[in-house]
């Protein structure tokens, strides 16, 4: 958690420069840990609906997911669980969206840092040693210029206190999800990821971090590489769920 000189220092330099708000564009007068204002985090953090620990498919209010939802039941995941912050709609979609834009990384960091501070004892539940955020193939990062998991993974980092390992795994196969079908997604991201040598996750428990989980297929594949590896736990942490 940041310290409390950290604190200072920021509540100093916002009531000397205040801010704009990333997403609303409007001025922040009230210390703030990122650029995100009280309202529009607010609406990013409202998530009433009950979520599959297993999956974090939105449920009704009285299914029983202790074994996974309706969903779930039947897949084989390679990662334990999913914490995620809300559902892909509204205002928390348009910010997805925009953190992916070139220059979104500082958006980015700043949902990582909502996300810790609205769910972070779920997200410190599985006791994670070292955070992965899942790699975008080298031709997606070139067009983009930055991995928004990877902003997010560092957001998260520093306001939970847990180490980010940027470089653990990568990726090696460069494909497009958006419009495949849920076999297809399956298919696809099968055997995509690989750990490198000097990963250091043997005997870890990971905090995998990705922005929207739709099947979990893109999740279990890097989980299957961190495992392969030696991870003695994955647990997944999404900023939506789609």
């Amino acid at each position: 958690m940041p310290s409390q000189f950290a604190k200072i220092v920021q509540a100093v330099t916002d009531w000397g420069w205040p801010r704009d708000c990333f997403l609303c564009n409007g001025r922040i007068l009230e210390p703030r840990p990122h650029c995100i204002c009280m309202v529009c985090e607010s609406a990013l953090t409202t998530d009433d609906r009950p979520a599959c620990p297993r999956c974090s498919t939105t449920i009704g209010p009285h299914v029983d997911a202790s074994g996974g939802c309706p969903a779930c039941r039947t897949s084989r995941f390679r990662f334990d669980g999913v914490v995620r912050l809300g559902e892909y709609d509204g205002l928390l979609r348009e910010a997805i969206l925009k953190a992916k834009q070139p220059g979104g990384d500082g958006l980015a960091e700043a949902l990582g840092r909502v996300f810790a501070d609205a769910r972070g004892p779920a997200l410190l539940a599985s006791r994670p040693e070292v955070i992965v955020p899942v790699p975008l193939h080298w031709r997606r990062w070139w067009g983009r210029g930055h991995n928004q998991a990877e902003g997010i993974a560092l957001g998260l980092g520093e306001a939970l206190g847990v180490p980010v390992r940027r470089r653990a795994v990568w990726r090696v196969k460069g494909i497009s999800q958006r419009l495949a079908s849920r076999q297809q997604r399956w298919d696809n991201v099968a055997e995509a990821f690989r750990t490198w040598p000097w990963a250091g996750v043997t005997g870890v428990r990971v905090l995998l971090v990705d922005d929207v989980l739709t099947t979990g297929a893109t999740a279990d594949a890097a989980a299957a590489a961190l495992r392969k590896a030696g991870a003695a736990q994955v647990h997944v942490a999404a900023l939506a769920h789609r």
